[in-house]
C-alpha cells in the first residue's frame, strides 16, 4: 500500500480501486480474493497499531473501497484492560441499555497507521500477490505439460535462462538447453513446456529445448497427418543440436508417412528444421521386422549383411569398406542414434571380401577352355583373348562365328569337335567344387541380408548366365574379369547340355 493516503475513517478509496484494478488485470488474481487478502494485511496492521489483544474485525467496501476496523470490548464497571475492555459510561454513547458484561463492537479505525502499520500492510499485501500468482501459475499449466509455449528471454541467472511468457515466468535450465545455441535477452523462443514442478520457492515452469518430445510435438503441429493419428511416430533419438533420427509409420497403405513428415518439396521438414536451428533430422520408416528396420535406421548407409542374436538382443551389421564410416557416422552419431532408436546393440563391421586378379580370372578361363577334348593351352588362351571367357559362351557359338575371327578360323573345326565331345567328368567335377562352395555362401548372405537386391542376385544365379555375359564381354573388353565370375555355375549347364 505504498504511497496511500489514509483519511479518517479509511484508506483513500480511489488509490484503493485502482490498485485492485491493476492487480486483476495484470496479474490476473480476482477482486474477491485481492479484497481477502487486502482485508487480512490491513487486520494485521491495525493490530499493531491499535493492540494485538483486540478482537479486532475489519471491513472493506468494494465500491467505495473505504476500510474500517472494528474491535469487539467487553462493558464493565471498571476498566483495568484498555484493549479490552470498556467502561459502561462510554457504552452508553454506543448502546443506552449496555451494561457490564455485555459485549459492543466499536468502531477502531486508526485516525493514522503511521509508517511501520502502512508498510506492514504492504509487506503482507505483497506475500499474497506473490503467493496467488504461484497458485495461478500451477492451476494454469499443470495441464499444459507436454505443449509448445512462446516466450522472451528476460534475463540470465548463471547458465539457466528466465523466460517471459506475458503474465508469468519461465525456467529454461541449464540441462534443457541446446549446447550450440545461444541466446540473446528479448530474443523470442518457442519452447516444450517439460514439466511444473514445485519448489521451495513454490510451483516453476520447467522449459526444454532439448528434450525429444520438442521434435515430436513440432512435427504434430506441422504434419496434418500425424495430428489426426494417419502417421504415427514410432520411436526418436536425438542428440540436440546435431541430428535427430524419426521413425514414422502408417496402418493406412495409401499413405507415405516419410512423405507426409517431409511434406510438398520438403517444406514441413524444412519448417521444423529451421526452429531447431538447422539440426539434422533422418525420417525414415518403422517395421516390425529387426531386419527391414536395422537397415533403415542406418541409412545412409548401405548395409550388406546381417547377423542377428535374438538372445542378447544384438545385431552385427556387415558393409563395405567404404560404407564404414558412413554407417558409424561422424564421432560415431549415426550407430548410436541408430542403437536408440531400434532398442537393439548393433555392432558394425567392414565386410572383407576376397579380390580375385585380373591375371587369376584369365588363367581360371584357360583352365576351363583347356578341359575341353583337343584344345590345348594355346588354343585355351586364343580362345579367352578372343572374347569367349566360359564354355557357355563357347557353347552359343556356331561355325560361321568361329570363321569370322583370324585366329580362329583355322581351328573352328577342332572346337566344334570338342564342344561335341564334351568336358570329361572328371574334370568337370573339379569345376563344380567353387560353384558348390559358392552356392553354399549365397543362401547364408540371402537369409542374413535384408538389401532388396537380394532375391534378384538367387535368382539370377540359378539362370544361365550365357545372354548377360556374351554382350558385356562384347561390348567392353575390360569387362572379362566379370564375366568369368558365372564360370563356375555355368560348368553344370554345359555338362547337361552334352
Amino acid at each position: 500500500m505504498k504511497g496511500a493516503k489514509y483519511m479518517d475513517k479509511g484508506i483513500n478509496s480511489a488509490e484503493f480501486l485502482a490498485l485492485l484494478d491493476f492487480y486483476e488485470k495484470e496479474k490476473g488474481i480476482s477482486r474477491e480474493a485481492l479484497t481477502e487478502a487486502i482485508n487480512e494485511a490491513i487486520l494485521a496492521a491495525a493490530k499493531k497499531a491499535v493492540g494485538a489483544s483486540r478482537d479486532l474485525r475489519v471491513e472493506t467496501d468494494p465500491k467505495s473501497g473505504e476500510i474500517r476496523a472494528f474491535a469487539r470490548l467487553l462493558v464493565v464497571d471498571r476498566v483495568q484492560n484498555e484493549q479490552d475492555e470498556i467502561s459502561r459510561f462510554d457504552a452508553m454513547k454506543y448502546k443506552e441499555d449496555a451494561k457490564a458484561g455485555d459485549e459492543i463492537e466499536m468502531e477502531v479505525t486508526p485516525t493514522g497507521f503511521g509508517r511501520i502499520a502502512a508498510q506492514y500492510a504492504n509487506q503482507n499485501l505483497k506475500q499474497y500477490i506473490r503467493r496467488a500468482e504461484k497458485a495461478l501459475i500451477f492451476e494454469e499449466f499443470k495441464d499444459r505439460t507436454g505443449d509448445i509455449v512462446r516466450g522472451t528471454v528476460r534475463r540470465f541467472e548463471r547458465s539457466d535462462v528466465i523466460i517471459d511468457l506475458g503474465r508469468y515466468e519461465a525456467l529454461l535450465p541449464n540441462r534443457e538447453r541446446v549446447p550450440i545455441e545461444e541466446y540473446q535477452p528479448g530474443e523470442q523462443l518457442r519452447c516444450y513446456v517439460k514439466a511444473v514442478e514445485e519448489t521451495g520457492r513454490g510451483p516453476e515452469i520447467i522449459l526444454s529445448r532439448a528434450d525429444p518430445n520438442f521434435v515430436i510435438k513440432l512435427f504434430t503441429q506441422e504434419v496434418t497427418e500425424i495430428a489426426d493419428g494417419t502417421v504415427e511416430i514410432i520411436a526418436i533419438a536425438r542428440e540436440p543440436g546435431w541430428r535427430t533420427k524419426l521413425a514414422v509409420h502408417s496402418a493406412d497403405n495409401r499413405v507415405d508417412p516419410v512423405g507426409a513428415c517431409v511434406g510438398l518439396r520438403g517444406q514441413r521438414v524444412k519448417n521444423i528444421v529451421r526452429e531447431l536451428n538447422n539440426e539434422k533430422v533422418d525420417i525414415i520408416h518403422w517395421s516390425s521386422d529387426i531386419n527391414i528396420f536395422v537397415v533403415e535406421a542406418l541409412k545412409p548407409a548401405e548395409i550388406k549383411r546381417l547377423k542377428i542374436n535374438e538372445a542378447d538382443k544384438r545385431i552385427t551389421v556387415f558393409v563395405n569398406e567404404d560404407q564404414l564410416s558412413l554407417a558409424i557416422g561422424k564421432r560415431g552419431q549415426n550407430a548410436r542414434l541408430a542403437q536408440k532408436l531400434v532398442g537393439w546393440h548393433i555392432d558394425i563391421e567392414a565386410d572383407k571380401v576376397e579380390v580375385v586378379s585380373f591375371d587369376d580370372q584369365v588363367a581360371t578361363a584357360v583352365a576351363a577352355m583347356s578341359a575341353l577334348p583337343g584344345i590345348d593351352d594355346a588354343l585355351a588362351q586364343t580362345l579367352v583373348q578372343s572374347g569367349f571367357h566360359s564354355v557357355a559362351d563357347l557353347q552359343q557359338a556356331e561355325a560361321a562365328d568361329l570363321a569370322e575371327i583370324p585366329d580362329l578360323a583355322p581351328h573352328a573345326e577342332t572346337i566344334l569337335a570338342a564342344l561335341q565331345a564334351g568336358v570329361p567328368e572328371a574334370e568337370t567335377t573339379e569345376t563344380e567344387t567353387p560353384v558348390e562352395e559358392e552356392a553354399a555362401a549365397e543362401p547364408e548372405t540371402a537369409e542374413e541380408t535384408v538389401v532388396e537386391e537380394t532375391e534378384p542376385e538367387t535368382e539370377a544365379t540359378e539362370e544361365p548366365a550365357v545372354k548377360k555375359t556374351k554382350p558385356e564381354a562384347e561390348s567392353n573388353e575390360e569387362a572379362e574379369p566379370a564375366a568369368d565370375t558365372p564360370e563356375p555355375s555355368d560348368n553344370p549347364d554345359k555338362t547337361e547340355t552334352a
